[in-house]
């Protein structure tokens, strides 16, 4: 039977047993086990008039165990109040948190429990009940203010939450590290430097970063957001501590900005440190030797986690791993590692199945795909899209409209433009325009990708008209073209002839300052207006472009070459070196054309014959067919067949037409009998050889064999 007593504990015990909790207001004693230091604690509030009594059991020295003693204690009915309204916030129950606000206002208890109040509304989301609040607290602290400060972070109002730190401020309220955090995510958010800037000094000035390590990654991570990682490196170096997260921070950094090199090199300082790589340092530097295509370091780290068994149990680090081999090309290496991971996920096989894609070996994505499936992966929107773009390059249009069915049942058109442009796509490279158009139409939201899809399509079969049409339809629709967008339709304009259409687009380019970096863009603008014939116009375009390649020469060269201005060809061969780009195939086969179309059959054959020793570049099928062209049309056909002669191997229809096309020319029957009996070798269903042949018998006055060689290709169902 336990004894009732009432509330008397030593002072010895109480100094033993008292904690005071200096935010809250809260006393907390104990409830003590007899003859040991174990205590269960209650707690109680020792200001105000409003106590309730209750009756708590406390074991007494000298008493059996299981013996209780009664104690009264006082107990605040707050305290209740605020432990429910607490558990509303974390479980974001707002109705019940509204309810709990009113009873306490009612019971005249709201001072005591506002804080928790404002705490409850901000995690919540009810951001303007929370600052209502904070506005009618008589004394405001550093917790109230702090809880709006996170609840504008944490619902997206990271200006808010900065105006509040202000405001804050301006009141005379310190901050605390809880505050500083939250404002450095929000600092980072806003990509806001001079505020984090400014939040760093106070942070100095508090001496908050002396012994706060936690405090100080959260800075450098807000550095990195804002782009400022010389800062961020500067600040690691000059922390008084620093840990794996400090580095992992920066090195994640370096890698998302793309400094490579940089994050690599900070990789091997941590671990001059002592301090051991996590999973996500792995996974950064993986990313940095992906991007650089430096495969021997990539190895070298993958043994290192082999080492040390981390692929055992982090399947990102596994994907990470996959992504780094496939980047550097080495895709059956990535294979490999695939198939030897412990666990792999729909991301792993996705990662693989775009390598594939990517380089062309469409076959092999699409197997690897199918080996998802078997091992009951469910592909998601980014595989789908690769898988298509497999589809597309290879013509399978059976897989692909099955992979369109399988979308449509998912539903997942609504939350992937991604893949609602590879759906485009695929259905236009497969040839099926009107279903690419079709599908497009219905996509529940056109995207600027989706639109590019189709224009770019069309652009490329020469159906110039359709692609300037998408293109006005897609602005009409209030988007916003792209680079790709802009460099399509320019090739459209360029086709068609469309002059005028492609100033227009010019100067929307040059209003939105995109030429400044994209060589692409500038490429397709040069060649736009030399297909239109403005060569003059096309040359001011180049010399304006601050960005040149070796493809914005050759576009310029052609389009000259094309009119047989060889000086200027020439003179463009020379300046390009200069810049220090070296001329490649392309190059030398328009300075070729260029000498042909002039004349300059000797000029061509020495460039011909220097290739190799002045440029590094060995001669390549459209070079020898160019000199062919250039001997054959000159009448010199037997230094044309030596040029064939000379080829390391002549199973090329294409020379072999040159050949016989100027064999027809000069209407010699033994050059062109022996073409074409080549030709017909090579392939006998091609009606073109026969056609060349009987026109040469014909106008040499050779019926019969003319009638001989009609009759041959009608037994081989040539066409």
């Amino acid at each position: 039977m336990a004894i009732t007593t009432p509330l008397r504990i030593t002072s010895s015990l109480l100094r033993n047993c008292e904690e005071v909790d200096h935010k809250s207001g809260y006393e907390t004693s104990s409830v003590l086990l007899c003859g040991s230091d174990s205590a269960i604690p209650f707690s109680h509030k020792i200001s105000e008039n409003k106590f309730s009594v209750q009756s708590e059991p406390v074991l007494c020295d000298g008493m059996q165990p299981g013996k209780l003693v009664q104690t009264h204690v006082l107990y605040d009915e707050s305290f209740g109040y605020v432990s429910q309204i607490r558990g509303c916030g974390k479980g974001k129950d707002l109705q019940k948190g509204i309810r709990l606000h009113e009873d306490v206002q009612k019971k005249g208890l709201l001072d005591k429990c506002s804080d928790a109040l404002i705490s409850m509304y901000a995690k919540c989301g009810a951001l303007g009940k929370a600052r209502e609040l904070l506005r009618s607290q008589k004394t405001r602290n550093v917790f109230s203010w702090t809880s709006l400060i996170t609840g504008y972070a944490q619902h997206g109002q990271s200006e808010n939450a900065w105006k509040v730190f202000e405001q804050m401020q301006e009141e005379g309220v310190e901050p605390d590290a809880m505050t500083f955090a939250c404002v450095l995510k929000v600092c980072g958010t806003l990509r806001a430097l001079q505020h984090g800037e400014k939040v760093h000094d106070q942070l100095v000035e508090a001496g908050f970063l002396e012994d706060n390590i936690v405090l100080c990654n959260i800075l450098l991570d807000m550095y990195v957001k804002c782009g400022a990682i010389v800062k961020a490196h500067r600040t690691l170096q000059e922390l008084p501590s620093r840990d794996v997260v400090s580095w992992n921070t920066l090195i994640a950094g370096y890698t998302r900005l793309g400094h490579d090199e940089r994050a690599l090199s900070c990789f091997d300082m941590m671990q001059h440190e002592g301090i051991f790589p996590t999973a996500m340092t792995f996974a950064s530097v993986l990313k940095a030797c992906g991007s650089m295509k430096a495969i021997s370091r990539g190895e070298q780290i993958h043994h290192e986690i082999a080492r040390h068994r981390l692929l055992d149990k982090d399947i990102v680090l596994g994907n990470a791993l996959v992504d780094m081999y496939v980047k550097c090309g080495a895709l059956l290496k990535a294979q490999e590692v695939l198939k030897n991971l412990p666990s792999r996920d729909v991301i792993t096989w996705s990662t693989l199945i775009s390598g594939y894609a990517q380089v062309g070996q469409a076959d092999q994505a699409l197997a690897c795909f199918r080996e998802m499936q078997l091992e009951g992966l469910s592909p998601n929107a980014v595989t789908y899209a690769c898988v298509l773009k497999a589809c597309g390059a290879i013509g399978d249009i059976e897989q692909g409209e099955k992979i369109h069915e399988d979308v449509m049942q998912q539903g997942l058109l609504k939350y992937s433009e991604v893949l609602g442009t590879a759906l485009v796509d695929m259905y236009a490279k497969c040839g099926l325009l009107s279903k690419a158009k079709y599908v497009h139409d219905k996509l529940p939201s056109r995207s600027v990708g989706s639109w590019t899809a189709l224009i770019a399509v069309y652009a490329q079969l020469a159906q110039g008209e359709q692609a300037v049409c998408c293109f006005e339809q897609m602005q009409h629709e209030g988007l916003q073209p792209n680079s790709l967008t802009f460099a399509s339709a320019l090739k459209a304009c360029g086709t068609i002839g469309a002059i005028d259409k492609g100033e227009q687009i010019h100067d929307e380019i040059s209003r939105q300052g995109l030429l400044g970096s994209d060589v692409a863009l500038g490429n397709a603008l040069v060649d736009m207006y030399i297909k239109c014939g403005a060569l003059l116009k096309a040359q001011k375009v180049f010399e304006m472009l601050s960005a040149r390649n070796v493809a914005t020469w050759n576009t310029l060269i052609a389009g000259f070459a094309q009119v047989g201005q060889s000086d200027y060809v020439l003179n463009c061969l020379q300046l390009m070196q200069h810049e220090g780009i070296h001329p490649n195939a392309s190059t030398l086969s328009c300075m070729l054309n260029a000498c042909r179309f002039r004349g300059l059959v000797d000029d061509a054959y020495i460039y011909f014959m220097n290739m190799s020793t002045n440029y590094g570049v060995g001669p390549h099928l459209e070079h020898y067919i160019s000199m062919v062209n250039s001997f054959g049309n000159a009448g010199h056909l037997d230094k044309a067949f030596n040029i064939i002669q000379g080829m390391p191997c002549s199973d090329y229809p294409e020379v072999w037409l040159a050949f016989l096309g100027a064999c027809q020319k000069w209407k010699d029957i033994s050059f062109g009998r022996w073409a074409f009996e080549q030709l017909i070798q090579l392939n006998k269903n091609d009606a073109t050889a026969y056609i060349i042949m009987i026109n040469i018998y014909s106008a040499t006055g050779m019926q019969d064999e003319a009638i001989m060689i009609e009759n041959m290709m009608n037994e081989n169902n040539a066409y």
